[in-house]
């Protein structure tokens, strides 16, 4: 049990995790920029510690202050709550070096899950459904040769996208190359990084993520499904739980695809696996979140309510395919 945890976050998810540790007796460190000292936050941590300007690169973002703040007040784990550092391997491996706890996947992980087309190779391999795509694209010249292959509409996106950017729908080819090299700009300016893939374009699809859990000991769980088909500029608006047009069939087929791809990455912690479902209830894989994410308490509020339930049931329906059930 950790005795102390600093959370390198602000806002509502800092909040959470606060509440989270006051009901298991940990205590919690705040750190904050000079903006925010008087924030919820700061002032429901048993510490905080201020740790640059507004600007979050020199604040939330910067990794020596955060460690330091760390090692000052004897932190032994860090959660990061989602954005800023959450899935930055590279803070995760700077943690482990440095003998605290991150919480949250292993770097190598996050590694391989935050960049898409890494992704959709072990998710192939893994027998996840998919539609057709490329690998890492070198050229427009590479890509005609792709959408050609694939047929239109396509769909190019950059590896290291997030939040609705580095995407763009390709209907003809005569919008190829112009787009190809829009997606290369937004993503470079925007991640760091112009890489970018193409899939096939799936219209009038759903948009459906599966909750996974995995420890440190081989437990897999996935936990039912959240529906963000509601959306603006690839932006999710509404999440409902369970989805309109999910059964129970295709809830365990997606959650077992979900677990089988946890597998093939050893991966542990809470994380999200999203899919896209067509009209004929066929789903295919997109991406990974490694990290909770905004959405996740519209989970907690639905497991929790089908634990109270039938409690040996959900669990087991639950549970790992190949975990065996507790006797």
């Amino acid at each position: 049990m950790f005795k102390k945890i600093l959370i390198a976050n602000r806002g509502e998810i800092a909040l959470r995790v606060i509440r989270a540790c006051k009901e298991m007796g940990i205590a919690t460190v705040a750190i904050y920029s000079k903006v925010d000292e008087d924030s919820l936050h700061v002032k429901l941590a048993e510490e905080s510690v201020c740790v640059g300007p507004a600007q979050a690169k020199l604040s939330y973002l910067n990794v020596a202050a955060i460690m330091s703040a760390a090692e000052l007040t004897g932190a032994d784990a860090i959660h990061p709550g989602y954005g800023f550092l959450a899935e930055n391997e590279n803070f995760a491996q700077v943690c482990e070096q440095c003998n605290v706890t991150f919480i949250g996947p292993k770097p190598e992980q996050i590694a391989k899950m935050g960049d898409k087309a890494t992704a959709r190779a072990i998710a192939k391999e893994a027998g996840v459904p998919m539609l057709p795509g490329s690998g890492i694209l070198k050229d427009s010249d590479e890509a005609a040769v792709k959408a050609e292959e694939i047929g239109y509409p396509v769909m190019l996106k950059a590896t290291a996208g997030g939040g609705g950017r580095g995407i763009q729908v390709i209907y003809h080819p005569s919008q190829l190359r112009t787009s190809f090299e829009r997606v290369r700009s937004e993503a470079a300016a925007a991640f760091g990084l112009g890489d970018c893939y193409m899939e096939k374009y799936c219209e009038h699809p759903r948009h459906v993520e599966i909750q996974v859990l995995c420890d440190q000991h081989g437990t897999q769980l996935y936990l039912g499904e959240r529906d963000c088909t509601v959306q603006r500029r690839h932006q999710k608006l509404i999440e409902e739980s369970p989805s309109p047009v999910v059964d129970a069939a295709l809830r365990k087929k997606m959650g077992d695809a979900a677990l089988r791809l946890c597998k093939a990455v050893g991966y542990s912690n809470v994380g999200t696996v999203e899919f896209l479902v067509d009209e004929k209830k066929n789903f295919y894989f997109m991406e990974m979140n490694t990290r909770i994410q905004v959405e996740h308490p519209v989970t907690e509020m639905v497991s929790q309510k089908a634990a109270e339930a039938r409690p040996s049931r959900w669990l087991e329906h639950a549970r790992s395919p190949t975990e065996p059930t507790p006797g």
